[in-house]
């Protein structure tokens, strides 16, 4: 699996996010997005997983037959702060309706991930009354726990204390092997195992 950006950029208004950025993210290396709040790191982000379209240059994805942009999301999982999951359902429900969509990752069923998250006693908990915490950890295990090739995550430890950016580490040591992982980050810890860094203030 490979995506392919060719001089892409992308402007809000009249204004330029990023441009002329031309780089290969391929299958089984991790990279890493850099760049401090607001400098166009989620917009990125968002052009890659195809929820954006670039205002300029053209974005593919090769090695899975006949993918177009439109139908990325089958093959690709996002965590980030700015996503919200449905406050109403419990940590169950919530499970059990993410991987109607998605795959989950072989020998990971629901209760396997409720152990991975260390929440055993929230299971029927609705996701309102999680805490801040809770709800990255929740994010963060949706995303690596479904069996697909790519996955983004913006800021990921986000909200997690430093007990929690442990599990963070070992949640990507244990699901990150032979996947095309991208980061969006400005937090060393959240990817300092990067293969690649990209600093998008180079694309300005």
């Amino acid at each position: 699996m490979k995506i392919t950006l060719s001089n892409v950029g992308r402007r809000f208004n009249k204004e330029w996010i990023f441009r002329s950025l031309s780089k290969e993210f391929t299958l089984g290396n991790s990279y890493a997005i850099l760049g401090p709040n607001g400098s166009g790191k989620s917009t990125l982000l968002s052009v890659l997983t195809g929820s954006l379209s670039p205002s300029e240059g053209e974005i593919s994805f090769s090695d899975i037959k006949d993918i177009t942009v439109e139908d990325i999301y089958q093959y690709i999982s996002l965590a980030a702060p700015y996503l919200e999951l449905v406050e109403t359902f419990t940590l169950k429900e919530i499970i059990n309706f993410h991987f109607k969509f998605k795959k989950i990752a072989k020998d990971v069923d629901a209760k396997k991930l409720i152990s991975i998250l260390g929440l055993e006693k929230s299971a029927n908990k609705e996701i309102k009354y999680f805490s801040s915490g809770m709800k990255q950890r929740t994010k963060l295990a949706l995303a690596c726990c479904a069996d697909t090739p790519i996955l983004f995550l913006d800021e990921p430890t986000s909200n997690l204390d430093v007990q929690g950016i442990s599990w963070y580490r070992e949640l990507i040591e244990n699901f990150a092997k032979d996947r095309l992982t991208i980061i969006g980050s400005n937090q060393i810890q959240e990817y300092d195992f990067c293969t690649e860094h990209i600093q998008i203030s180079d694309y300005k």
